[in-house]
């Protein structure tokens, strides 16, 4: 089977005024990716921040390209998995971009998936009241999701990203060629964000996913496309709301009940934090269909699609115990969309039709989780 051609470079542009970026997409960025960081910043010094699986497949072409621009530059190499985002491994990056003599005008650059963007990222909003970061984001899940928009920190024993701070990155390199090295898990898991744009606002998309998802996976023209499709789709909202003062909320559809999953596993690889969105999406349009806002065909057509790629659907596809619904709620409560003590849901009134719920009512959600836990 001959490889699929090269796609073109895509750039989508991030408006923000003074602090506006592009998210370029296309092939081989990171060997592109020294000459990119000296025409944005001439003169500068990086501090990489990435991790031993990402380093074995990408490290080194990053570093060959930033001695062909001539930056100096240092590699933080840190353990994969959830359980990196922590104070422990904040302190670890905050030292090593101190010991590189990274100054205020030089670049944190974070090479690898969502918990690498996040900690590299927040470490580069504190190191020195803030440094600048680029984003090379490895995984689709990064891709079309974390590395855009801002949102950087840790988790904390009380729950996910509930410590951190918003600081844009100057310029995001997504190199679809990663995304060849990644296991079939995490870019499946990655591929429930993508599925969560169309079922937001974009009913159309939704449906050329049900249509195109076997060449997504393929590679190639439809690979491309659906991370810039995703891309855009982000960033229009980003624009319009960065601090998540209004709709951006709307990103987190199915992220109330994945966070709380999520927590309920350990943030271990029980469950990928793309297989808990996909799952929280299930739920979101289950609640949905309960408060009679959208039909259960809605219901059913996310269910066959995210289950026709091979993402979780029921809460017994998650491996080993999980608390009862009481508990899952009690998780909740602590989310980042909690509004003085008050879930706050996205919801929808079918597909592509999501909107911010307040006031839902405890207990509707509460049997949603009970039927949940015993599919």
């Amino acid at each position: 089977m001959p490889a699929p051609k090269r796609t073109r470079n895509e750039i989508v542009k991030v408006r923000l005024g003074k602090r506006s970026y592009d998210i370029v997409i296309g092939e081989n960025l990171i060997a592109e990716a020294g000459k990119r960081i000296a025409k944005l910043k001439p003169g500068t010094a990086v501090a990489i921040v990435t991790d031993g699986n990402v380093a074995h497949h990408h490290l080194g072409t990053l570093e060959r390209s930033l001695e062909a621009a001539n930056i100096r530059y240092r590699s933080v190499l840190l353990s994969p998995g959830e359980s990196t985002k922590s104070f422990s491994d904040l302190q670890t990056v905050a030292e090593a971009i101190l010991e590189s003599r990274i100054e205020r005008g030089d670049l944190v650059v974070a090479l690898g998936g969502g918990v690498i963007g996040d900690l590299a990222g927040f470490a580069a909003s504190v190191v020195r009241r803030g440094v600048g970061f680029v984003q090379i984001p490895t995984t689709l899940l990064a891709q079309v999701d974390s590395s855009v928009g801002g949102k950087t920190g840790i988790n904390s024993p009380q729950g996910k990203n509930l410590i951190g701070a918003f600081h844009q990155p100057s310029l995001v390199l997504a190199d679809l060629r990663t995304l060849d090295t990644l296991p079939p898990r995490e870019f499946r898991a990655g591929y429930g964000e993508v599925a969560k744009y169309g079922l937001i606002n974009d009913a159309k998309f939704f449906a050329w996913l049900e249509k195109h998802a076997p060449e997504i996976f393929a590679g190639g023209p439809a690979r491309a496309k659906a991370v810039a499709t995703s891309c855009k789709a982000k960033a229009a909202i980003v624009a319009r709301d960065e601090r998540e003062a209004g709709d951006r909320a709307l990103l987190n559809l199915g992220h109330t009940f994945g966070h709380a999953l999520e927590a309920a596993t350990g943030y271990s690889d029980r469950l990928l934090h793309g297989e808990g969105v996909a799952l929280g999406c299930v739920l979101a349009f289950k609640l949905s269909a309960k408060l009679r806002l959208c039909k259960d065909a809605d219901v059913q057509r996310v269910i066959k699609h995210i289950a026709g790629v091979g993402l979780p659907v029921k809460l017994s596809q998650i491996p080993g115990a999980l608390p009862n619904a009481d508990a899952l709620l009690s998780l909740m409560a602590q989310d980042k969309k909690v509004q003085r003590g008050k879930l706050v849901f996205i919801l929808a009134k079918g597909i592509g039709k999501a909107f911010i719920a307040k006031n839902v009512d405890p207990k509707v959600v509460r049997e949603v989780l009970k039927e949940a836990l015993a599919e």
